[in-house]
């Protein structure tokens, strides 16, 4: 009975307290995209997603995420949408919108690094526009259905970015629009199960967040819940047809504020061409 108790209160103490803000881990992960220009051989690409700024998550596990991210000296930083959290007691709206400028003042001290932001769910759940501009006017880059390019030696690769899948504002075709054919694409959407349309596009590697890699995670169970558009694809790096997809299990937690046997990740993914094998 005692030895039940005490593991019941070690669960609760590594769930509510250790694992949510002091397991982050740095995720390394190598992709092998036949279509990597040979100029991109090695990017190093970190990525950044579900922050949720706010009442659970503050100026230390961001902080803590970029230190991370700064050791593995990237190339790029993505960052894949869920820049906020609404404030206790009230509902999504403006007042949870605004946590976007600490989190982007934050995020601003990765420097002389491309960054990249798509806005997720809780973003349109509170205010876009407001979270956009909090990015925007501090040099972040947003995709939202546009895309973004890097060049080296005369040899391009793309980032693409969707606005939200769950909110229905996702259009691949505008996002894609500026690609020209042949050229290697990456693609970022928040929700990683988008991957199901996005294979039908010339899209060689999927960057995604949103699931949270469940935040519970039972040993022999795997993710007790899992949110829509993230029950297919929730963790980890997948293959749908020809297309990769990542989705990492993001920093921070949505309510309630709980982690098991799923620490937060910043994710420090390697590319490298499939023809180099």
């Amino acid at each position: 009975m005692k030895a039940g108790a005490g593991l019941a209160v070690v669960g609760a103490l590594d769930g509510l307290v250790i694992e949510p803000h002091y397991r982050m881990v740095a995720e390394p992960v190598h992709i092998w995209l036949a279509r990597l220009p040979e100029a991109f051989e090695g990017l190093r690409i970190a990525q950044i997603t579900d922050i949720h700024f706010g009442p659970n998550i503050g100026h230390k596990i961001v902080e803590e995420s970029l230190v991370i991210a700064r050791a593995f000296n990237p190339d790029v930083v993505v960052l894949s949408g869920d820049f906020v959290a609404h404030p206790f007691g009230k509902d999504n709206g403006r007042e949870g919108a605004r946590f976007a400028e600490p989190c982007a003042d934050l995020l601003v001290g990765l420097k002389n690094v491309p960054q990249l932001a798509i806005l997720g769910n809780h973003d349109h759940w509170n205010d876009p526009e407001i979270v956009h501009h909090a990015l925007a006017d501090r040099g972040i880059t947003v995709l939202r259905n546009s895309s973004w390019v890097m060049e080296r030696d005369g040899q391009r690769l793309w980032f693409a970015g969707i606005d939200d899948a769950f909110e229905l504002k996702a259009d691949m075709h505008a996002t894609l629009a500026r690609v020209p054919a042949g050229e290697a694409t990456v693609l970022l959407a928040h929700e990683p199960d988008y991957a199901d349309y996005a294979v039908r596009f010339p899209v060689d590697l999927q960057l995604s967040g949103h699931s949270h890699g469940g935040q519970v995670r039972l040993p022999g169970m795997g993710p007790l819940i899992l949110p829509a558009l993230a029950r297919k694809y929730h963790t980890g790096l997948n293959r749908v047809g020809s297309l990769h997809v990542y989705t990492s299990r993001g920093i921070g937690v949505i309510n309630p504020p709980v982690r098991f046997n799923c620490p937060p990740e910043v994710t420090l993914i390697t590319l490298h061409s499939a023809r180099a094998i």
